[in-house]
């Protein structure tokens, strides 16, 4: 890191938007729900025997509104701004842009649109029905029966300008963050929603027009109630949109695309057969397991998590940041309780929640001694593995960044990369990134939701590993998320 020569090149840096200049602009309703359903309401797994809202244009809007829209605009000195979206991106870089394929949606014709958060507003790429085409490729004839599917894919270089090759990692945080709100949003409005993993990267990319060189899917999101199957999709001719250039130059970081290329899956059949393999028990994948060499009075069971946050989603959404400069003061057991149980309760997919394991250095939390800690999802519960002050080796882990140490608590995610490997291959690693950065998104509307803070911070891997070791021998660094109160907000509510 100290040896790095590599600089900000403020003059390439790229463009916020992905703009497709000759493609007519459909404008979203504005007039969205107040989502005034509580935050940890919003995060309770959905109830499958409970009737579905309908998709039409005004929910589809309110979902891509409140999970990547444009929530303000910070202008600086000398004029340059930053829009804000709704959902956390490491750098505020938003590398994540969001595609519909819709077919059912009452107010919007049948086609595959994308959406500019920047005007609000979705442009058509494709006329006609594609859902047909999207259950091809990701080996689910049920996605073909539902109203629509977002397709959630990355802009490289947006995000490499900054991290360079890194951050093949942080197209999975950010899109993991964004699904955590995407998902407690569609709870919110009874939209029935669930994540698909797996699909053939080729077809999804040359549906949507993406440019393999510089862009690729990530996630596809079908959403809806069932209803009848869609007929054949049309032909899908190549597409090749004119698309304004993000920077006057680019710099190509070809680790990056490879690691997507060798983690692509190539046929409808290589999709069924990896998904069957994600299905079956996976015993030797645990969250958090127990620790032999801990004693029971290092066990400090958490209290009850609250049901209500306190503040309504859309509120959270709204007023949800990433906290530039904790305070250090204290957030209370049940503050942290309720974050982490309602962060880690799973969520619908193609694979298994669970691949990540969540370890949390306390730092000021009152009711709990500081100290390094393993989060036992089972048991609800910190398992001790070192006592004492540690905010100064937070800190160092996360890069050097004070924020890491100045948190109520920083909660690290790491996991087994062997078993994960074995059974989903080189997309396993997509999985445990994306699956940390939902985790993550969901820690910061639990946060905000209690009228507290969060940061998502990158970090030292090997230095996290040791650190947490015995306990941690043999995982991965692959996220972290820090929690605590911001010097610019009162103390205020149960936290």
């Amino acid at each position: 890191m100290r040896r790095s020569g590599h600089v900000l090149d403020w003059e390439t840096k790229p463009l916020p938007f992905k703009v497709y200049p000759a493609l007519e602009q459909i404008r979203l309703p504005t007039a969205l729900p107040a989502l005034a359903v509580d935050t940890f309401a919003a995060l309770a797994p959905a109830d499958p025997a409970a009737p579905a809202a309908p998709l039409d244009l005004e929910r589809l809007a309110a979902l891509l509104f409140f999970s990547a829209g444009v929530t303000r605009v910070k202008t600086y000195p000398g004029g340059g701004q930053v829009h804000f979206r709704a959902a956390a991106s490491t750098g505020a870089l938003y590398q994540t842009e969001v595609y519909v394929v819709a077919g059912a949606v009452e107010g919007l014709e049948a086609g595959v649109y994308h959406f500019s958060p920047g005007d609000f507003s979705v442009r058509r790429l494709r006329g006609g029905d594609f859902r047909a085409a999207v259950a091809l490729a990701v080996a689910d004839d049920a996605v073909a029966a539902q109203p629509a599917s977002l397709i959630l894919s990355a802009i490289y270089w947006r995000n490499t300008w900054k991290y360079q090759a890194r951050g093949y990692r942080h197209l999975f945080w950010d899109s993991g963050t964004l699904l955590g709100q995407l998902l407690a949003v569609a709870r919110a409005l009874d939209v029935p929603a669930r994540l698909v993993t797996g699909f053939v990267d080729a077809q999804l990319n040359g549906l949507l027009g993406l440019d393999a060189e510089k862009e690729g899917a990530l996630v596809a999101v079908p959403l809806g109630a069932p209803g009848p199957l869609a007929a054949a999709s049309p032909v899908i001719t190549t597409l090749t949109p004119e698309v304004i250039r993000l920077s006057p130059r680019e710099v190509d970081y070809p680790v990056l695309r490879d690691a997507y290329d060798n983690s692509s899956l190539d046929s409808e059949a290589e999709v069924a057969d990896w998904r069957d393999r994600g299905q079956v028990l996976h015993s030797d994948i645990s969250p958090a397991p127990a620790l032999p060499n801990v004693a029971m009075q290092d066990l400090t069971p958490l209290a009850p998590p609250l049901a209500v946050a306190g503040r309504g989603l859309g509120e959270t959404i709204s007023k949800r940041g990433s906290t530039r400069e904790f305070s250090g003061e204290a957030i209370s057991a049940e503050a942290l309780s309720s974050a982490l149980h309602h962060a880690t309760r799973g969520f619908p997919a193609d694979v298994p929640a669970g691949l990540v394991d969540l370890y949390v250095n306390v730092h000021a939390v009152t009711g709990i001694d500081p100290g390094a800690y393993a989060y036992d999802r089972a048991a609800h519960a910190l398992r001790r593995l070192r006592a004492g002050d540690v905010r100064e080796a937070s800190a160092f882990l996360c890069l050097e960044q004070a924020l890491g140490g100045a948190s109520s608590a920083t909660v690290f995610f790491l996991a087994d990369l062997a078993p994960v490997l074995e059974r989903w291959g080189n997309r396993g690693y997509r999985l445990v990134n994306l699956e940390a950065g939902l985790i993550g998104g969901r820690l910061y509307l639990g946060a905000y939701g209690q009228r507290f803070g969060a940061s998502g911070l990158t970090f030292y891997d090997r230095a996290v590993v040791e650190f947490f070791s015995p306990s941690a021998a043999g995982k991965d660094a692959i996220f972290v998320t820090a929690l605590g109160r911001s010097v610019k907000s009162p103390v205020r509510g149960p936290a």
